[in-house]
Parts: structure tokens; sequence; C-alpha cells
């Protein structure tokens, strides 16, 4: 079954003025709808902006008004399952390979190029996938608070994978049947979120029959050798040893989930041999929605030099 969130659950959201649109995607018998923010002129240099787990492309707000007011086309999706896209309701609809598939046909489809891609948490692992698939449509690389899990030993990989962190997320999401989702995101920042901003991380959700995503992508990270992603991750990881182009990482100061990846990247790949790294203070796990000024003006410094 396909749900849509109802539009009037997005008519008051703070600082989110942009025109949704919709690309269509099939799906086994039925289609589905990803919506996307497009903003800026259409002819520009391209800056895709992907979210993770469990927001969407409102987390980008502060982002996406910079790049557009810079002169560049700022591209923002929700990932089926979350913001405006379509949802599906049964947990099982779900898979990695689903939302790579999903990205690469939104990307196929705009046939966006030239891009900058910005990705963090579940952006990341969706985002370089698609990198991988397609290398020739993207000029550079911003990860923020990522990873791509590989479930090898340093220094390939991070040391102790997967980590109480991360296996206590997934546990907590395995079984669950329910998510309050605004206070995750509100729970991983420095300072916490107002009511407002709450209400338009929740706004996707008028009920837990809509948060099948939301409460089926940690366990679809790979935490073992045998699940599915870790080899396709290492796969992606043989491209990216050879990646030669801008590669940046913009991880925060608090945000121990994923702060050791960003070790991982620049050792690993040949493009982040760069001065652009920064380490952003002042914020958690979402970084662009708690300094989101400061990592905008990063896009824009790397998005001119490349």
């Amino acid at each position: 079954m396909i749900l849509r969130t109802p539009e009037q659950r997005f008519s008051a959201l703070p600082d989110f003025p942009f025109t949704p649109h919709y690309h269509t995607l099939t799906h086994g018998a039925g289609e589905l709808r990803m919506a996307y923010v497009d903003e800026g002129p259409r002819a520009a240099p391209v800056v895709l902006m992907l979210h993770g787990e469990p927001s969407w492309s409102f987390a980008y707000r502060k982002v996406i008004a910079a790049i557009a007011k810079a002169g560049y086309r700022a591209v923002a999706p929700d990932h089926i399952g979350f913001g405006r896209s379509d949802k599906l309701a049964d947990r099982s609809a779900y898979s990695y390979a689903s939302f790579i598939s999903w990205m690469c046909d939104f990307v196929s489809a705009l046939d966006l190029r030239d891009i900058l891609l910005v990705c963090q948490d579940w952006g990341g692992p969706i985002g370089l996938s698609t990198l991988a698939a397609m290398p020739e449509r993207f000029a550079g690389v911003i990860a923020a608070n990522t990873l791509l899990p590989n479930c090898e030993p340093p220094p390939a990989g991070v040391s102790d994978w997967p980590g109480d962190i991360i296996n206590a997320w997934v546990a907590m999401t395995r079984d669950a049947t329910d998510l309050p989702v605004s206070e995750i995101v509100s729970g991983v920042c420095v300072t916490a979120l107002s009511q407002t901003v709450k209400d338009a991380y929740d706004a996707p959700f008028p009920d837990a029959s809509y948060k099948a995503a939301v409460l089926e992508f940690p366990s679809l990270i790979p935490l073992r050798e045998n699940q599915p992603g870790c080899a396709e991750n290492r796969a992606v990881w043989v491209l990216l040893d050879q990646w030669q182009k801008p590669f940046v990482t913009a991880f925060s100061d608090g945000d121990p989930a994923t702060a050791a990846w960003s070790d991982v990247f620049r050792e690993r790949i040949p493009g982040a041999a760069n001065d652009w790294h920064m380490t952003i203070p002042g914020a958690g796990h979402f970084v662009q929605e708690e300094q989101g000024e400061a990592l905008a003006g990063l896009v824009e410094r790397v998005r001119e030099a490349i």
C-alpha cells in the first residue's frame, strides 16, 4: 500500500517557502511520487543535498536558501518514505538497493550534471552509491556527519564498528511500531529545537502507519560482512579509492556516532587532499539544522572553486 501525506500537514513550515516538485518512479505495478526542492537557476551548477534518518529536505532549508541566493541550483529530494514523498506502508518494501535505485532514477530523470553532492547521515551511503553508479555526473562531494560502512578494520574502516550507539539504535528500531521523530532529531542536537521546528519534522507522518521507512532504515545499516549493503559499499569504496575530484568533510564537533568516519574519508580518498575540510562547532548530528549557515558557506566556497 502507498500512503501520501496530506498537503495541509505542510502548511506552516518555518523558513521553508520552497515550492515542491515531484518526480514519478515506477514501483512494482504502481508508481511512487518523489518530492524535491529545486531552487535557483536551472542552468546553474548543481548542489544536490541528501538527507538521512529520520529527517527530510526541511533540514537543509538554510543551505537551500543561501545556495540559491548565491546563484546556484539547489536540489534537495525527499527519499521515498520521508518528507512529501510517497510512503510504502510495509517495512519489507524498503531495501538498501531500492533507495539507491530510486536516487539514480531521480538524478537521471532530472539529467543533473556537474553535481556537488552534499550528504548527511544516510544521505552518504545513498549519495555515494549513486555517485559510484554514474561518476561522470558528479564534480565533488561534501560529506557531513555521514558514513559508508564496510565492516573492515582500520585504516580501511572504523575501529570497533558498529559500536554501542549504532547497535543501540538498530536494536531499538528493529521491533518498534512507532518513533517520536521530532524528539529523536532534537535529542541529538546540541540545542533543543523549538516546537515549531519539531512540528515540521513530524509533519510528514500523520500517524505511525506512515513511518515504515523511518522504522526500517536503521536495520538496513550493514553491521556485518554478510548483510546486504556491505559488499555494495565495498564496491563504492573501490571507486572512492581512485576519486580525484574534490572530496570535503564537514563534520560537527558534537556527533560521536559518525566522527570516526571523517578520518577514513580523508585518508582513503585522493580527492580529499585539500584545505577545505571543516570541523563545525556548535552542532550535533544534524549539522545542517543547527549550523546551516556555516555549512552553506563551505558549500559556496567549494562550488565556486570547482
